[in-house]
């Protein structure tokens, strides 16, 4: 029986992207058909209820990490916390793993939500987690990127 895992809408094809350009990717595709897995699309900002398309945001002091202890900031390019809206898109993207089932995730990297090894503070690319990914693992899911599934067997 397949299993379900949380995927990035984004590396599906759906438009979610803040700019609304589509980020679907063909490697994504293949590796969920090759081993059996069930896409459950999630967007994290868009289950937090901001529109597409939407400001650009980045991490301002850390990662997702330190976001969910309270000790950095997701900010807009126009300097609005956007912090609150961020964790409520996380716990609802958490919601969604455990009402599916899903034990795994897929996400895209270095998105403020999903981004898994690498995220944006300010306009460096900076070795951390996005704030979705930082509350799904902590929460016991495996969690993952486009990236990752050339390594990957399962």
């Amino acid at each position: 029986m397949p299993d379900p895992i949380l995927v990035s809408a984004c590396l599906l094809g759906l438009q979610t992207r803040y700019d609304n350009a589509c980020k679907g990717h063909h490697g994504v595709l293949d590796w969920l058909h090759r081993h059996r897995k069930i896409p459950v699309p999630v967007c994290p900002e868009q289950l937090a209820g901001l529109p597409t398309p939407r400001s650009r945001t980045f991490f301002c002091g850390g990662d997702g990490e330190a976001v969910l202890d309270a000790k950095a900031q997701v900010v807009s390019d126009e300097g609005e916390n956007r912090s609150a809206i961020f964790l409520h898109g996380a716990r609802e993207t958490l919601k969604v793993a455990r009402l599916s089932g899903c034990r795994q995730a897929l996400l895209k990297e270095r998105s403020p939500s999903c981004g898994v090894h690498q995220v944006y503070c300010a306009e460096k690319i900076i070795a951390g987690r996005g704030v979705a990914t930082a509350l799904l693992r902590r929460n016991g899911l495996e969690v993952f990127s486009e990236e990752d599934l050339s390594g990957m067997n399962s």
